[in-house]
């Protein structure tokens, strides 16, 4: 039987696969995204309700996930989601976390052994969780024979040569040393700035702001066009006020600089946007609107 955290689509020549780790109400809306406004909520319960908003409780409602694709022969993951087993008493959600992400992956027929390429967008600790597995101490790359690409701004910002992001957050460190420092251990980073091809189809860009270094990832294959976006966007809010960032961004201003710059070219280019925690079809087309964007067209699924 095929679970229903398992969903696939065609985009040109790319196969993709929605792997879903988590999904369900997360945190107050208004704590999410701080300068949103309850009205914006509101106003759009008819849609937000119940695949990004719980009214009752007032939460957002989010989804962890990975994004899968097999492109040009080769299979890249977009992200790692949280993993099992971690030390994580800033997120008690997440502590000690247990789920079947391999084998959700196992179901698309993907093995560990099959991927060439994890993308961690960025290195908070619900994008690289996956990156490694084993026990305290003893952490190793979850995916063999993968080249894992990092971005080199968040590899200095929350590794140890800055003191695990200053030091503000126990959690980066522990982040940084079970899901990051293996991977380095093992020769299998890579370290990119500024823009990195992955294949014919597949480029890494830059976008700062969520964090330093946090980065989207463009798809061209044929007519079509896609941008998964990382954590530029928690909640399609954030698409009709593209000045509302997250609580957890970490340069405000750059964030929205990111987000508006990555929505006005897919709105211009349609590309559907590819948001990590999106719930619902957790992707869609956008246009312009106004002095923001508007919603065009959730995306579809087929079995996989």
């Amino acid at each position: 039987m095929i679970s229903e955290n398992l969903q696939s689509s065609m985009l040109g020549d790319v196969e993709v696969f929605r792997i879903i780790e988590w999904s369900g109400p997360f945190a107050p809306a208004l704590g999410l995204v701080p300068e949103s406004g309850a009205e914006v909520w509101k106003d759009n319960e008819n849609w937000l309700a119940p695949d990004h908003w719980e009214p009752g409780s007032g939460k957002a409602v989010v989804a962890l996930q990975t994004w899968v694709l097999r492109s040009a022969g080769r299979t890249v993951l977009v992200d790692t989601g949280v993993g099992n087993g971690r030390e994580r008493p800033g997120s008690p959600r997440f502590h000690h976390w247990q789920g079947d992400f391999l084998g959700t992956l196992a179901q698309a027929g993907i093995r560990p052994t099959d991927v060439d390429v994890v993308v961690n967008t960025h290195l908070h600790g619900d994008h690289v969780g996956w990156n490694t597995t084993g026990a305290e101490g003893a952490w190793t790359p979850t995916f063999p024979n993968a080249q894992y690409l990092i971005p080199a701004r968040d590899d200095f910002h929350f590794g140890p040569d800055n003191a695990y992001a200053g030091g503000h957050r126990p959690d980066d460190r522990l982040i940084y040393e079970d899901s990051i420092a293996p991977v380095h251990r093992s020769g299998q980073a890579v370290l990119w700035d500024g823009t990195h091809r992955i294949d014919e189809h597949l480029t890494l860009e830059s976008a700062p702001g969520h964090t330093p270094g946090s980065a989207v990832v463009r798809l061209a294959s044929g007519s079509d066009r896609a941008v998964f976006v990382g954590d530029l966007l928690h909640s399609p809010v954030q698409i009709l006020r593209p000045s509302c960032n997250s609580c957890f961004c970490h340069d405000p201003r750059q964030a929205e600089a990111s987000r508006r710059r990555i929505l006005d070219r897919a709105a211009a280019e349609r590309e559907l946007v590819v948001p990590a925690h999106f719930g619902g079809a957790g992707a869609v087309e956008v246009r312009r609107e106004g002095e923001g964007f508007a919603l065009k067209r959730w995306a579809a699924y087929a079995a996989p």
